[in-house]
């Protein structure tokens, strides 16, 4: 354990930190420096990057990693804050082996795990914009781009690493929360304007009888969108609450409150995120000849099509991957590519994707079959994450029982006892746990499967950012004006 402690406190020497301010930041100061940091993040946001082929970057699967990343796929924000998920994910998993152990309730070891963090994301900042562009993820106009575009996507992430950190220092918010919201947002508005209402104009101008019921439909997306921003508010207002008292005063009382979204959208992005990257990384199958050629293909089938921006597009179009997978091939990944809901609802009913036998031949699997595996695998780790997630976090019943009793907290009419609280949290926060991943789940795919703009997990998290900034914002206003109060919670 010295030897970690050493190595951290090395890295908390070197690697460069954002000082926060000497003095608290009023809440117009707060307004003025998050929109500095977005205005930065956006300027990267909107530009390419020199060297990459931005023609052959329409792949369905784009749209969901660029969500889950808060990135833009070919520009200077195409790792996004992959680095910054990854290395907290990585680095709860470690210390919850026990392989190192900092006290995070403790300023000066909170600050080392900080920078262990920070370097660690870094590091992996380097690795996958060195992969993204290797594997061709990002398409490369020549080899001879290779090195500036790699120093490119890596300098970049790194800037918004640490964007991240003066969003926390300075902001109303962390950088990743307003990041993801932004990428979202700037979705869900382009694809309006770029796609909807152009197709919306060309139904009109067709004329007959159904140009308006067809410029109507165009809007679909949107509509399904709008549909899935309103059933998310009502579910996140959603909580079951207990009734505490304060052991040591009479009369002093409060509630928990146990959100029915208890981990939020947290199990969709691990699930959405382990299928989408397996996408990207077997694409190394890609081509695959020879005896292990059937073994490859079972697993995951890849094709080259057209794109209708003249560039081809490697398509994952069958296998097992496929078929838990919210991918279809190009052009009906969405209601927009081919014409309307009318061509993609028949292509969902009547297409047919292959699945080759690693014993010789093929069977056609009906999309309609595509479909109940995609949503049932979903909801399936959704469930199987979520509840991970709360043993991993502090969030579960053990661990909130002893943070009730450390502060004094029990439940009316029992006795004070962790145990006696845990048993009463059993009863609620499991099965809220799996009954929220199981609607954010068939939420997510309901929105994936009617091409709602910006996707359902897009607006599940976006909705989520905005309601606790909201709460932030509220908070700021009420301390601002209640110096008193704001000192007693410092």
């Amino acid at each position: 354990m010295g030897i970690v402690d050493s190595i951290a406190d090395s890295i908390a020497n070197v690697i460069p930190q954002v000082k926060g301010p000497a003095t608290p930041l009023s809440f117009r100061d707060k307004l003025k420096w998050t929109a500095i940091i977005m205005a930065v993040y956006f300027a990267m946001f909107s530009t390419p990057a020199i060297g990459v082929n931005i023609k052959t970057l329409q792949q369905p699967v784009l749209q969901l990693i660029n969500i889950i990343f808060a990135a833009r796929t070919g520009t200077l924000i195409t790792v996004g804050i992959g680095p910054i998920v990854l290395s907290s994910i990585v680095l709860q998993l470690i210390q919850g082996t026990g392989l190192i152990n900092i006290d995070t309730n403790d300023p000066q070891q909170k600050g080392k795990f900080q920078s262990i963090q920070k370097s660690a994301a870094i590091l992996i900042a380097i690795v996958e914009a060195t992969i993204f562009t290797a594997t061709g993820y990002v398409p490369l106009i020549g080899p001879s781009y290779f090195g500036i575009v790699v120093l490119q996507l890596a300098l970049s992430a790194i800037v918004v690493i640490f964007l991240d950190e003066a969003m926390v220092k300075y902001g109303l918010t962390s950088g990743i929360n307003l990041f993801i919201a932004g990428g979202v947002a700037y979705s869900i508005i382009g694809g309006t304007v770029n796609i909807l209402i152009p197709e919306a104009a060309a139904a009109l101008s067709a004329g007959g009888a159904s140009a308006l019921p067809n410029a109507l439909l165009a809007f679909g997306p949107l509509f399904f969108a709008i549909i899935v921003m309103f059933i998310s508010i009502y579910a996140y207002d959603m909580k079951v609450e207990l009734p505490l008292a304060f052991s040591q005063f009479r009369g002093v009382g409060g509630r928990l409150p146990i959100p029915f979204l208890y981990v939020s959208v947290l199990p969709v992005i691990l699930t959405t995120s382990l299928v989408v990257s397996m996408t990207v990384w077997f694409q190394f199958l890609a081509g695959t000849t020879g005896s292990f050629a059937a073994i490859a293909h079972f697993i995951a089938l890849y094709q080259k099509i057209p794109t209708s921006a003249g560039g081809v597009s490697t398509t994952l179009t069958g296998g097992i991957l496929y078929l838990i997978s919210p991918n279809f091939p190009l052009p009906y990944s969405a209601p927009y590519g081919i014409g309307g809901y009318g061509p993609y609802v028949s292509y969902l009913l009547t297409g047919t994707s292959t699945l080759d036998l690693p014993w010789g031949g093929f069977v056609l699997v009906p999309e309609w079959v595509h479909i109940i595996t995609y949503t049932l695998v979903l909801v399936l780790l959704c469930v199987v994450f979520g509840s991970f997630w709360i043993e991993m976090t502090g969030q579960s019943p053990k661990n909130v029982a002893d943070q009730l009793q450390s502060i004094g907290w029990q439940i009316p009419g029992f006795r004070r006892d962790p145990r006696i609280i845990e048993s009463v949290l059993n009863k609620y926060i499991p099965s809220i746990t799996v009954l929220g991943s199981i609607f954010v789940a068939l939420l997510a795919a309901l929105a994936t499967l009617t091409g709602a703009i910006g996707s359902g997990m897009g607006v599940l998290l976006t909705v989520g950012i905005m309601y606790m900034l909201y709460q932030q914002i509220e908070k700021d206003h009420m301390l601002e004006g209640m110096p008193a109060v704001d000192n007693m919670l410092k």
